[in-house]
């Protein structure tokens, strides 16, 4: 009979020790106690691992061999967007969170961590001076959490139990969300009409069971809202919480969620000086207004102003912490793990390096390189874009004689990643500040041959005979 293998490095992998895990939450296998993963998400078969590798400069070598294969966005032309920006990361912003107070601090109380509490406090300062709120969390894991909590925090609000989308959501996003709520709430989708919301649409579905309406703005596929007013106006006459996924990187020259009538806006903050180091660092926000019934159903970290037993000092510690899952353990309303707190002073830093003015700039920046590529894209023959919605920085086009993957593997070999496949003709395209015109046109370029080839060898034998 063979033995069960028990790992030397992987604990409870012994019998008897699975045996009791599996008896104390009452299943009879493995098998039914992850009966609630879809089959599709299950491997179902070993790792294909190598053979062990006993001596560690072997295994330093195979590593190294497989960092090898890595191509970053300095070494290729990069349009790929949907969620990981190629933005620039000011030098100081990485010299500042190198500190060893900063990078090496994990817990910690005001008493005794006063730099690291600062300087989130500025950020969560920065940020709501930004997005026009007045109430920012400590950064959470990533922007689809935060959106996620948003959504649970109307539930809990309401009392209700039904999201309406308004929005184009990102794959990823859509399911890391449904997943997170689906034990207190069920998501809706109301399509979209050219890109963005169908305001008629939610309007009609809009009820006394709806919870919340859930707005991407950029959409996936970078649309600019333009009836969030209209959208909020109506939810809030339903009774409903108006809940806003965002990035906050155009709002130095776009009209802000709050400002059409949010009441909870959230996103990730990678935009704002961090890398994007093949995935992301990325950390989530949560914005409301100073009203005590969104404030205090926040489950993440809030740092504010504390005084002291000296007149006239102020240090910095933890804002209504009675209302969290570290105060209320499982009585908690939400459980928050830990903050991505070395990625708010990232954030804090960048804005604060920024500025106004210089959010501006770049806003207006996106803006205009977004449509020039737009407009270059689509003057190809075989293109065409998505949609006549604004966009900023993500746009999708549509190939009439190639097929997105066709394109994405031709281009690659050239060293450009001409964008995100999305459809069977559908690539989402995505440019930054670090996107230059000429970057533009020698996507176009490449773009020509493959989605018009006929066309773009006659143009070729054209030129030649002159």
């Amino acid at each position: 009979m063979t033995q069960p293998f028990v790992h030397p490095y992987i604990p409870n992998t012994a019998p008897d020790s699975r045996a009791a895990m599996l008896a104390e939450v009452a299943a009879s296998s493995i098998d039914e106690f992850y009966a609630d993963i879809p089959e599709e998400l299950r491997l179902d078969r070993p790792l294909d691992l190598p053979a062990p590798l006993v001596a560690e400069q072997d295994l330093a070598r195979h590593i190294r061999g497989l960092l090898g294969k890595n191509r970053s966005t300095q070494d290729r032309l990069c349009f790929l967007g949907a969620g990981v920006y190629n933005h620039y990361v000011p030098a100081v912003v990485d010299e500042v969170i190198g500190r060893s107070e900063f990078l090496t601090a994990y817990a910690g109380e005001p008493y005794e961590d006063h730099g690291r509490f600062q300087a989130l406090f500025q950020y969560q300062s920065l940020m709501a001076e930004l997005l026009e709120m007045d109430v920012v969390n400590v950064p959470t894991y990533d922007g689809y959490q935060a959106t996620a909590t948003g959504l649970a925090m109307a539930g809990r609000i309401t009392g209700r139990s039904r999201v309406l989308v308004a929005s184009d959501v990102l794959p990823a996003k859509l399911s890391k969300v449904a997943d997170y709520v689906r034990a207190h709430l069920t998501l809706d989708h109301v399509p979209t009409v050219d890109g963005t919301a169908d305001v008629e649409a939610v309007r009609t579905a809009l009820g006394d069971d709806i919870a919340a309406v859930w707005v991407e703005t950029p959409s996936a596929t970078g649309a600019v809202e333009a009836a969030l007013r209209e959208i909020a106006d109506a939810a809030h006459a339903a009774g409903a919480v108006v809940v806003v996924g965002t990035d906050p990187i155009g709002y130095g020259v776009l009209a802000t969620p709050a400002s059409a009538g949010a009441d909870i806006v959230t996103g990730d903050i990678q935009s704002l000086g961090l890398h994007q180091w093949y995935g992301g660092a990325h950390g989530g926000f949560i914005a409301v207004h100073d009203d005590p019934r969104f404030v205090m159903e926040m489950p993440s970290r809030l740092f504010g102003l504390a005084s002291t037993d000296v007149p006239g000092e102020y240090g910095f510690g933890d804002v209504a912490y009675e209302r969290t899952s570290f105060a209320q353990r499982e009585e908690g309303k939400e459980w928050v793990g830990t903050a991505a707190a070395l990625w708010g002073i990232a954030a804090g830093v960048y804005l604060a390096l920024m500025g106004p003015e210089g959010m501006a700039e770049l806003g207006e920046t996106l803006l205009a390189r977004t449509r020039y590529a737009q407009r270059t894209l689509a003057a190809i023959p075989g293109i065409r874009l998505g949609d006549d919605a604004v966009h900023l920085r993500e746009f999708t086009i549509e190939l009439a004689q190639a097929t997105a993957a066709e394109v994405v593997t031709t281009l690659r070999a050239e060293g450009i990643e001409p964008g995100v496949v999305v459809g069977e003709r559908t690539l989402l395209v995505c440019v930054t500040e670090m996107t230059s015109q000429e970057d533009i046109d020698r996507l176009a370029s490449a773009l020509a041959a493959v989605a018009a080839p006929a066309l773009a060898g006659a143009t070729a034998e054209k030129e030649q005979n002159k």
